[in-house]
């Protein structure tokens, strides 16, 4: 950071300082003091970006964009030619060679068939005497399916310049979407769920009448019709089929299609949505994680601390042009598919915890290289959680626990309440929080410095959080804190096993959750017995256990209570949450856990934490398959 970043900082406001202790105004002048301050912070952090663009990558990438214009012009003038006679066909038939010399992929030869040998080589397909031969290899495989393709365009072409259009298409079909009716809370009870009833075959009643085609309620012509049809024919439908998730323009027919149109819908059409919403957020945030990274390595984070400005509002105003530029690409694109402004609700979560999860991947990272690791993972891990779910969106409920099924559900045109945005959204707002709160507490020269490897740096910000002074009152708290964690965990665990069969995906799901509790519960003992061995006496051991079970209950029961109270409906939240209609059950469960943890560690140290893991695992694992004894009988 220059000399001229740092006096912005230490310039004091007069007007501020002159007021005097209980001023009405006093509030209001601190709170546009600290605005300003914000507000300083966030226009260094804009200059400071771009000048670093600058210097090293803005002028790369002016050439590389100006290079892309040029290629793209070029491309669009002489079109894309790395398949061009990719395929060898041999054909004795004139028209046949016409047909096919279309496609730059083949390189058509016109060849007596006696010339043709049974294997074809050197050709990759040949079409002689009537019939198609194929080369038996992978080549020639790919060869017949872009005949075929080519083969059905030009069946397309020739139907659809007939002139009775509706005797080339006689079948129309229109598609209609209906509710599933499937029933996910039966199976808790082990009942076997039949398929729903059907509604049996439609057998037409009444008089039939001549209906003109087309019907005059469509409000086509003819010749619109066919226009719409040579439109679809010459459109790639593996492609167009999920650009169209993102276009709000209907076809001439709207929902009727030819049955060569027919395509089943995928469920996999969601990931669309997650590269064009989640990817951008995720590359922006690499920019401020990059930034925190940069002022680390060059030491230019130490004049910001030593200027008079609360932790709490450096982070902000650092984070501030971040969250407002993800925000504006999240509303241009909204924009630009024609969608509701709504779906910007769901995603502002997103991106605080994107933002979160940069700022402490930057203040934890030792070098870039390290850093790339971590974000890797994180961007995997953080995906699959938004993605998996929005694959069942109205499949299941537990699609609701990704905010991106809102924003499937919204461009479905379905509606949704206050209670599903709290559900699919509420991990999200409470994990951002505690990584900031985290954040906020090591954002100081001793930690961001720091060259220590990355578990005992880990170990360091957790007990940032514990205080000396009131150290079981910090296990509560940090307990307490771990539940969303817990909760995101179990989450992303329970949508990956609960296609599994059963009885297989529940037992897995009871081992998955109970360690990943264990290990949650346990994470504040452990770092307090590493801060001082010497304060876990017998005594306070069964105190510091009873604090972490309590906070640990507390924030279970309202989590839980508050907003989750749907996924108890299966018999998978069944799993995860049972006995929690009986409080002192679960808290002597997690007391027990607890114990067995810290016993381990005080008798054999920091090594006898996962021997305790381990035990206090398979006792919770133990416990879970007792209460779902009537199930398994």
């Amino acid at each position: 950071m220059g000399d001229a970043g740092t006096e912005q900082y230490l310039s004091p406001v007069p007007e501020l300082l002159d007021i005097p202790a209980g001023d009405p105004g006093e509030k209001t002048g601190e709170i546009m003091s600290a605005a300003r301050e914000i507000a300083t912070i966030a226009r260094w952090e804009v200059k400071k970006t771009f000048s670093v663009m600058s210097r090293g990558l803005l002028p790369v990438a002016i050439v590389l964009f100006l290079l892309l214009i040029a290629v793209t012009g070029f491309a669009a003038q002489s079109g894309l030619h790395i398949q061009d006679g990719m395929y060898r066909l041999a054909t004795d038939d004139k028209n046949v060679a016409a047909l096919f010399s279309s496609d730059a992929r083949f390189a058509v030869y016109v060849v007596d068939p006696s010339a043709i040998p049974p294997a074809i080589a050197p050709y990759d397909i040949a079409i002689a005497g009537g019939g198609v031969y194929t080369a038996q290899t992978e080549k020639g495989k790919s060869a017949q399916k872009t005949l075929e393709r080519d083969y059905a365009k030009y069946k397309a072409a020739v139907y659809t310049g007939a002139d009775d259009l509706f005797a080339a298409y006689p079948l129309w079909i229109d598609t209609q979407s209906i509710a599933s009716e499937l029933n996910f809370s039966s199976p808790q009870a082990g009942r076997f769920v039949p398929a729903p009833p059907g509604r049996g075959p439609l057998v037409p009643a009444g008089t039939v009448e001549e209906i003109p085609t087309p019907s005059p309620t469509l409000g086509v012509t003819t010749e619109d019709i066919r226009a719409g049809l040579v439109a679809s024919s010459s459109q790639n439908t593996q492609v167009s089929r999920y650009t169209d998730v993102l276009s709000t323009q209907n076809s001439v027919m709207g929902t009727f299609v030819t049955p060569d149109q027919l395509s089943p819908p995928l469920p996999f059409d969601s990931i669309i949505l997650v590269f064009v919403f989640i990817f951008p957020l995720y590359f922006t945030s690499q920019f401020f994680m990059m930034s925190i990274m940069n002022e680390r390595i060059e030491r230019q984070g130490e004049p910001l601390l030593s200027t008079p400005v609360k932790t709490a509002y450096i982070i902000t105003g650092k984070m501030l042009p971040y969250f407002f530029g993800m925000l504006l690409i999240c509303a241009v694109l909204t924009l630009y598919i024609r969608a509701p402004l709504s779906i910007l609700l769901p995603l502002i979560p997103v991106i605080l915890f994107f933002l979160a999860s940069a700022l402490v991947i930057g203040m934890l990272a030792r070098s870039f290289k390290e850093l790339s690791f971590i974000s890797i993972f994180f961007s995997t891990v953080a995906t699959s959680y938004l993605f998996f779910p929005s694959i069942f969106a109205n499949v299941h409920v537990i699609s609701l626990i990704s905010p991106l099924t809102l924003i499937v559900l919204t461009l479905e045109g379905t509606a949704w309440t206050a209670a599903d945005y709290c559900y699919a959204t509420v991990l999200f707002w409470l994990t951002s929080a505690v990584l900031f709160y985290i954040a906020a507490r090591n954002f100081n020269e001793e930690r961001l410095f720091s060259e220590k490897p990355l578990l005992p740096r880990c170990r360091e910000f957790l007990a940032g959080a514990i205080s000396r002074s009131h150290p079981y009152a910090s296990l509560f708290c940090i307990a307490l804190a771990t539940i969303p964690f817990v909760f995101m965990a179990q989450m992303m665990g329970l949508v990956v096993l609960f296609n599994l069969p059963m009885p297989v995906s529940l037992v897995l799901l009871i081992v998955f959750a109970a360690f990943v509790e264990e290990a949650a519960k346990a994470a504040g003992i452990y770092t307090l017995f590493l801060l001082d061995p010497a304060f876990f006496t017998t005594k306070r051991l069964v105190l510091a256990c009873a604090a972490a079970a309590l906070g640990f209950l507390v924030g279970e029961k309202l989590l839980l209570f508050a907003t989750l109270a749907e996924i108890t409906e299966s018999v998978f939240g069944n799993v995860l949450f049972l006995s929690l209609g009986v409080i002192w059950l679960p808290f002597l469960l997690h007391f027990a856990c607890l114990l067995i943890v810290a016993f381990s560690m005080k008798r054999w140290g920091r090594l006898g934490a996962a021997a305790g893991i381990l035990a206090a695992g398979i006792l919770h694992c133990c416990y879970n398959l007792y209460f779902l004894k009537g199930w398994l009988t």
